[in-house]
């Protein structure tokens, strides 16, 4: 019999005109049955100067959380690197290659991705979705953007509600935090 995995969350990403914003759904389930509604999938490191959220086993992200809040303390000034370093470690290391989650992160310079199969990604747009609900996130961020003057703190939050509209694995308690 394969477990049952707790699915957690839909993450959505912007960096928009010198300004950067994430938010996260609430929803966690177990298999077919909503466990919370209101669970927080955003973080503040490098003393709020770097967002992060996840998609995927909660502890298995903390974890990853403070690995990467070393390499930001060794690498200040560039995420990136950072970023790289971690993806580096996850994808050798026999302990965390077992890890589950994806990580978006952003700050005033750059949004990526993380995942534990060494994959780094910036996108080209400046927008970025993880989690159940990424395609329609996605696809609601970037409709937002083109046709819109909204912030990226607005853009996040609609994004969700239409993503929270479609996926049932996406709810409407969002959190959001911005740079």
């Amino acid at each position: 019999m394969k477990p049952i995995k707790i699915r957690s969350t839909t993450i959505v990403a912007v960096r928009l005109r010198g300004k950067a914003a994430i938010a996260g759904d609430g929803q966690l389930t177990y298999g077919e049955i909503i466990l919370k509604h209101g669970g927080n999938k955003i973080r503040r490191l490098k003393e709020g100067n770097v967002l992060i959220g996840f998609a995927g086993a909660a502890a298995d992200a903390l974890a990853l959380f403070e690995k990467l809040e070393g390499y930001i303390e060794a690498h200040p000034d560039d995420l990136r690197r950072a970023s790289v370093e971690l993806a580096k470690e996850w994808r050798t290391d026999k302990y965390l290659r077992n890890l589950e989650a994806v990580l978006a992160v952003v700050d005033k310079k750059c949004l990526l991705m993380i995942s534990g199969t060494g994959e780094v990604i910036e996108p080209d747009d400046g927008i970025l979705a993880i989690g159940s609900g990424a395609p329609e996130a996605l696809g609601a961020a970037r409709a937002l953007v083109k046709y819109s003057k909204l912030t990226p703190k607005e853009i996040v939050t609609e994004a969700l509600k239409i993503a929270s509209s479609i996926c049932i694995y996406t709810n409407d308690q969002i959190t959001v935090e911005e740079l």
